[in-house]
């Protein structure tokens, strides 16, 4: 009976939880930026569904310096290309409690489109959906051709120069051999 009611808290506590992100989600997409939970699996659905030419995945975190710091080229790299169909996917790396300084951060960089939130809790089935070579360290992008293909990973601290220069590679060759 005891172990009953334990199952039926923690049915509830998740119940909870879920409502509470639906609920923060439609509250973000009337003013800031929508902050959507996302598993590896998801993210990769999202990377593979055709709307972009080429889709860049940021993995980052608030607490992170080096993410931080290349933070601003990857908005100015959005920026610059999305006209010729290159989209940036933010993917925070914090810690559920920390979802008031990330939407913060967003924000003070002007951050107006859907990002993301590592929802799952796995952290390896994470990295290694991903990308098995991919240590963990953050940050961490991904740059997927219009097929979904993953065709540039750079792990560590990046510049604008850097990650124009790979995206054009890709816009250029959009059908590597």
């Amino acid at each position: 009976m005891r172990r009953a009611i334990n199952v039926m808290g923690f049915v509830l506590v998740v119940g909870l939880a879920g409502s509470a992100w639906a609920q923060q989600a439609r509250r973000n997409e009337r003013g800031t930026a929508p902050i959507i939970p996302v598993t590896a699996q998801e993210l990769l659905t999202r990377v593979r569904d055709g709307k972009a030419r080429v889709t860049v995945v940021n993995l980052w975190a608030t607490f992170c310096q080096p993410c931080v710091e290349e933070f601003p080229d990857l908005v100015r790299l959005e920026k610059a290309y999305r006209n010729q169909g290159v989209r940036v996917f933010f993917v925070s790396a914090d810690f559920d409690s920390d979802l008031p300084a990330v939407r913060r951060f967003l924000q003070k960089h002007g951050v107006t489109y859907p990002t993301f939130l590592k929802a799952q809790d796995d952290d390896n089935a994470f990295i290694t959906t991903l990308h098995p070579d991919w240590s963990g360290a953050l940050p961490a992008t991904f740059i997927y051709d219009a097929q979904g293909r993953l065709r540039h990973f750079h792990e560590g601290k990046g510049d604008f120069a850097l990650f124009e220069r790979l995206v054009q590679e890709v816009l250029r060759n959009p059908n590597p051999e």
